[in-house]
C-alpha cells in the first residue's frame, strides 16, 4: 500500500512538474500581438490548448476600414492565463501571389565594407587603424556624402597622405574618424587598404503583389553583402524580369542555386526596402485581373500538407508539394517563423529541395498566404526556413504609406 502510495506522489510530482514546464514555457513561444478578422475566442490551431480571453465582449467582426485593438489574456486549457495580448481585429487582405523571378539592381546608401587589409609592402592598414572595419558603412568623406566607390578612390589617391575626414555606422552608431592613406609603391597610388561596394544585382523570387497599393515583396529576406554579411543599406534600386536560364542541384553540405538572367531593361518598379524580411517596393503596373488569395494569420497556420510557388526553369511558376512541420510563434525568429520540407518528387529531382533564389518563394496553405521560403538547411536541401507573411504584409503596409506619405 505505501509502496502504491510513493509511486502515485511520484507520478503526481512528474505530472505537476510538466505542466508547470509547459505553463511556463508557454509565455515564450506564444506572440505578445495577435492579430484577426473576427474576435473570436479560440487562437492557435495547433497541438496547443490555447484560447483568448478579452477584457470586453467582442461580438462584432471586422469591417471594412474599421480597425481596432483590443486587450485580451493568453490562456492555457481556457482555464488558466499565461500574458496578457494585444489584439487588433482588421480586415483581411488579398494578395496576388508570386513564385516568379525577377531582377534586382540595387545602389547602396553609403559604401559598404567588405574587407580591410595591409597596403602591400607597407606594412600598414590605414583602415584599421582608424578604426574602420568589416560590415561598417562609410557616409561620407570630407564632408561629402558617398553614392560610389570611385568617389572614395579618388579621395584617397588625392590626399597626398595626408588625413582624410571619414563619417561612417558601426551597427546603429554613426562616427568620425581619421584615415590617413599611404604610398603604395606598386601603383604609384595613396591606398587605405579598404574595399568597399556601393551597388550589387542578383535573381530571387516574387512573394507576392498588393492590388491595393500596388506593392510588392520579395526575398523573405535582406539583401547582404558577401563578404561582411552586412545588410546593403538601400539608397535607391529596381527590379525587372528575369528568366531560369538552369538550376544547380543542391546536396548536403553545399546549396544549389539558380541561375538565370535579366530579360531586357525595362523597370518593373521602384525599390523601397532592403530589410531582414525581404525587398519592398511598388510595382509601375498591375494586373488586377489576377486571382488574388488571402493573406494568413500566423494562428491559421498549422503543422501539415502545403504548397509552394517557385519557377526553376524559364519563366514560368509551379505549385510543388511541401509540408510545414514546425511552426514559431514568438517575436524573435523574425525571418525563420516555420520549418518547411520539399516533399514534391518532381522538384527533389531537379533541384535537391530548396536553393539559392528559391528564397520568397510563396507558401500556399488552406488556400491562403502562410508565407514565404527564407532559408536552406545546409545539411538537409529538402528542408528549410520560412518567414509568416502576415509579418511581410506588414512592412509592406509600412513602405506603402510612407510612399504616400512623401508624394503628399
Amino acid at each position: 500500500m505505501r509502496k502504491t502510495i510513493r509511486v502515485f506522489t511520484l507520478f503526481m510530482s512528474m505530472l505537476l512538474m510538466l505542466l508547470f514546464m509547459v505553463y511556463g514555457a508557454s509565455g515564450y513561444i506564444t506572440p505578445s500581438e495577435i492579430k484577426t478578422n473576427i474576435p473570436e475566442s479560440s487562437f492557435l490551431n495547433s497541438s496547443f490548448p490555447f484560447s483568448l480571453r478579452y477584457d470586453e465582449p467582442q461580438t462584432v467582426a471586422a469591417q471594412a476600414d474599421i480597425q481596432r485593438n483590443v486587450g485580451a489574456k493568453l490562456m492555457i486549457f481556457n482555464a488558466f492565463p499565461i500574458k496578457n495580448v494585444n489584439v487588433s481585429i482588421e480586415q483581411r487582405r488579398y494578395v496576388i501571389p508570386g513564385g516568379e523571378v525577377f531582377g534586382i539592381r540595387l545602389y547602396t546608401n553609403g559604401l559598404v565594407v567588405s574587407e580591410t587589409s595591409e597596403v602591400e609592402q607597407t606594412g600598414k592598414a590605414p583602415a584599421q587603424l582608424s578604426g574602420i572595419e568589416k560590415g561598417d558603412i562609410i557616409l561620407s568623406v570630407n564632408g561629402n556624402d558617398l553614392t560610389s566607390s570611385e568617389q572614395l578612390l579618388k579621395e584617397i589617391e588625392n590626399s597626398g597622405g595626408s588625413p582624410i575626414k571619414i563619417r561612417y555606422m558601426k551597427g546603429d552608431k554613426v562616427s568620425n574618424t581619421d584615415m590617413t592613406p599611404v604610398y603604395d609603391p606598386l601603383s604609384q597610388k595613396y591606398r587605405a587598404g579598404l574595399y568597399v561596394r556601393d551597388s550589387c544585382a542578383g535573381i530571387g523570387t516574387m512573394t507576392y503583389i498588393d492590388p491595393k497599393n500596388s506593392s510588392f515583396a520579395g526575398l523573405g529576406h535582406g539583401i547582404c553583402d558577401n563578404e561582411s554579411g552586412c545588410l546593403m543599406p538601400l539608397l535607391s534600386g529596381d527590379i525587372v524580369d528575369a528568366e531560369v536560364s538552369s538550376v544547380r542541384k543542391g546536396i548536403c553540405g553545399s546549396p544549389g542555386s539558380v541561375c538565370g538572367h535579366f530579360k531586357g531593361n525595362e523597370s518593373r518598379g521602384t525599390l523601397a526596402l532592403n530589410s531582414e524580411h525581404g525587398v519592398y517596393g511598388k510595382m509601375k503596373t498591375v494586373d488586377k485581373s489576377k486571382n488574388t488569395v488571402p493573406v494568413a494569420f500566423k494562428q491559421e497556420i498549422v503543422r501539415g500538407k502545403a504548397h509552394i510557388i517557385s519557377t526553376v526553369d524559364g519563366n514560368t511558376p509551379e505549385y510543388y508539394d511541401a509540408e510545414i512541420e514546425d511552426i514559431s510563434y514568438n517575436n524573435l525568429n523574425k525571418t525563420k517563423n516555420m520549418v518547411i520540407k520539399i516533399t514534391d518528387e518532381r522538384l527533389l529531382k531537379k533541384t535537391g529541395g530548396i536553393i539559392q533564389g528559391m528564397s520568397g518563394s510563396p507558401i500556399i496553405q488552406n488556400g491562403r498566404l502562410a508565407g514565404a521560403v527564407t532559408h536552406v538547411f545546409i545539411n538537409d536541401p529538402s528542408r528549410g526556413y520560412a518567414v509568416f507573411a502576415e509579418n511581410m504584409l506588414e512592412m509592406s503596409e509600412k513602405i506603402s504609406q510612407t510612399i504616400h506619405d512623401s508624394a503628399a
